[in-house]
């Protein structure tokens, strides 16, 4: 009971380790597994583990193959929830650079990889491609926490983001469909026959027609393997797709009961096909997440708390699972030169060849190149692989397991301590955040994010309303739903560039919680807020040094902005015209003034400058009706268009 108390313990506490330092959390979790397991033989009083994952005469957690159901069921969760966030339309939507890195790369990182531990360990080639099909991905859970406090450029970060998120589903499906390749030639409960069968086909004319039949044999194991995974694991997403839209399941078993149908699709593709499971888990998770569910995100919520807990017991329990030998297995230079050559050849080449003909200059693309650590997904299953390969005679099996966790270790460490300091000695540092995040989608916020776009600013709009967000994104604008209470946004490497925050909601509670959550993240440069209706009626002058307008209330905006959709701009070219443009805009009831424009293009809210120089080439933009001045107004809306009667609706 300690002992299992312990895991459970030591789990949470891993977590809490790199949520305060802020590293990859696969990192301290296997350290304590090995620490626990292989390592406390050395330093105990008996020479035994202090934690034994596999039941022995003494101690131990699982009799038999019990630890290894409970990783593959385990695993299988672990899928299924990143199965949820492919988003198939996300990959066409992240551009050519994404989709060349998850399908070129990761074809170049499989061949690259499986050559490399070919040739170094003398390992066979369906081992050693294996090695190579596991270490395709990179993952969410490894690249966020390197990257969440180094201020990259923009499309930099978004490459490496979208690479981890996309990646680790495409990886683990590689993985599986290649494991499911190589155990079908040797079926379970028969390797001494199948060592024989492989012996004589080396041997004798009439070996080979044997082994020409077995081969036969294996590609129809493995294309039932295929067959049976993606029909269970289409059946099991269309069933629960249906089940919760019909409301068939009430809302409080909804978690449970998908949780209980993962393990269901699971153990029955298994039945039909063996080691099918994690290939129809993965099949059912994306075919969710590529739907309309409503639930999605309360069950994605729900299936990464699980997957926490469930990471935390299972890789402290397959680390302790090494042995001293299998470490031993690559303490040896051909390990370092494996390593070298997947980090610092194979990577780059990949890297390289999927950016050709990209806007991504040379010193980004090396800088892509460095980060590309191992994650959750890659350990998890080279456990579970490896094993039980060893245990069906596999030659070369034992090396899946060390030489992947390795891996994973030597990559996190490297990146986790280097990241920073070589994207400082490359220049992709973000030198100025100039990105603007908008709190509160209405029409006023998308009005000012689309005319912030037009003047090459990134903008990034939040609210948790999914009618404003969508209405944002039919726009073209980058809209996120998402409530400010939650933690969604301080996770979003992507938002890195945003260093001014505008809190525009009708509620000013929501704004100045927004401002007090989110100022020093995301408004470095500046956090404003809209006026409430009390402080415009009392006319109270003690915090308008962070409002949006000094003049106009949400309600005020929401009016004239319902009247007039546009933002125009009107030239000032000297200090005296600007104050007569100003004075006549604040003049008219139906118009706004929001940035005075300088003639490099820079803008600047009208109500928080005291001082400034007004130089030819500047302009007023200001919200509203379109005003007789003396030279023409330049009226722009969402589409660039001018306001007609055919483009007023935002």
């Amino acid at each position: 009971m300690l002992e299992l108390a312990g895991i459970i313990i030591l789990g949470i506490f891993a977590q809490w380790i790199a949520w305060r330092f802020k590293i990859p959390a696969i990192l301290p979790l296997i350290l304590i597994g090995l620490f626990v397991g292989p390592i406390s033989t050395l330093i105990s009083e008996d020479g035994t583990q202090w934690i034994q994952p596999i039941w022995n005469t003494e101690k131990g957690f699982f009799p038999g193959e019990s630890l290894f159901y409970f990783v593959s069921l385990a695993i299988g969760i672990i899928l299924f929830e990143g199965g949820l966030t492919l988003k198939l339309g996300e990959i066409k939507k992240v551009g050519g650079v994404i989709g060349k890195l998850i399908s070129l790369g990761s074809a170049i990182t499989f061949f690259g990889a499986g050559a490399a531990a070919h040739y170094a360990f003398g390992l066979s080639w369906k081992i050693s491609f294996l090695f190579a099909a596991l270490v395709i991905v990179t993952g969410p859970t490894v690249i966020t926490p390197i990257l969440r406090n180094i201020p990259l450029k923009k499309d930099v970060s978004a490459v490496l983001k979208w690479e981890g998120i996309l990646i680790d589903p495409i990886g683990a499906l590689v993985a599986v469909l290649v494991f499911g390749f190589i155990s079908v030639n040797i079926p379970v409960g028969m390797e001494e026959v199948a060592t024989e069968s492989m012996s004589a086909a080396a041997n004798s004319h009439e070996g080979q027609a044997g082994g020409g039949s077995y081969t036969k044999h294996a590609l129809i194991e493995f294309g039932k393997i295929v067959v049976v995974g993606f029909a269970f694991g289409l059946a099991g997403g269309f069933a629960m797709y249906h089940a919760v839209k019909r409301k068939v399941i009430p809302h409080y078993l909804l978690n449970v009961a998908s949780l209980s149908l993962v393990l269901l699709i699971f153990v029955l593709s298994d039945l039909f096909a063996h080691e099918s499971g994690l290939l129809s888990v993965v099949v059912m998770g994306m075919y969710l997440g590529n739907t309309d569910l409503p639930n999605l995100k309360e069950l994605l919520y729900f299936k990464e708390s699980l997957s926490v807990l469930l990471i935390s017991i299972l890789f402290i329990l397959l680390a302790a699972n090494i042995s001293i030998d299998d470490l031993m297995l690559i303490y040896n230079w051909k390990t370092a030169v494996l390593f070298a050559v997947v980090i610092f050849i194979i990577r780059p080449i990949g890297v390289f060849l999927s950016t050709l003909g990209s806007n991504l200059k040379t010193n980004e693309k090396v800088f892509i190149s460095w980060v590309g650590p191992r994650g959750i997904v890659a350990a998890g299953i080279a456990s579970l692989f490896g094993t039980k390969l060893v245990e069906l005679g596999v030659p070369g099996a034992e090396y899946i397991t060390p030489l992947v966790f390795g891996l994973v270790l030597v990559t996190v460490l490297l990146n986790a301590t280097t990241a920073r300091m070589v994207a400082s000695l490359l220049g992709v540092f973000l030198k100025k955040s100039e990105g603007v995040m908008i709190v509160g989608g209405s029409r006023v916020s998308r009005l000012i994010a689309s005319y912030l776009q037009k003047n090459d600013r990134h903008v990034v709009l939040v609210d948790s309303n999914r009618t404003n967000v969508q209405k944002a994104k039919e726009l073209g604008i980058d809209a996120i739903n998402a409530n400010i209470y939650s933690d969604d946004l301080t996770d979003n490497i992507e938002l890195n560039d945003v260093g001014y925050l505008l809190a525009m909601t009708g509620n000013d509670e929501i704004n100045r919680q927004a401002m007090n959550r989110f100022g020093k993240q995301f408004g470095e440069n500046g956090t404003f807020r809209l006026m409430t209706s009390e402080e415009l009626l009392n006319n109270d002058e003690s915090n308008k040094e962070d409002v949006f307008s000094n003049t106009h209330d949400y309600i005020r905006f929401t009016e004239v902005a319902r009247d007039y959709p546009s933002i125009q701009e009107i030239e000032v070219d000297d200090h005296t015209r600007f104050l007569k443009v100003l004075e006549t805009i604040r003049d008219n009831d139906d118009a706004i003034p929001l940035f005075i424009k300088n003639s490099n293009g820079n803008l600047e809210l009208i109500d928080t400058l005291t001082e400034f120089d007004i130089e030819k080439g500047s302009a007023i933009a200001y919200l509203g009706k379109p005003i007789d001045f003396e030279d023409v107004v330049i009226a722009t809306n969402e589409d660039g268009k001018l306001p007609t009667a055919e483009n007023q609706n935002v």
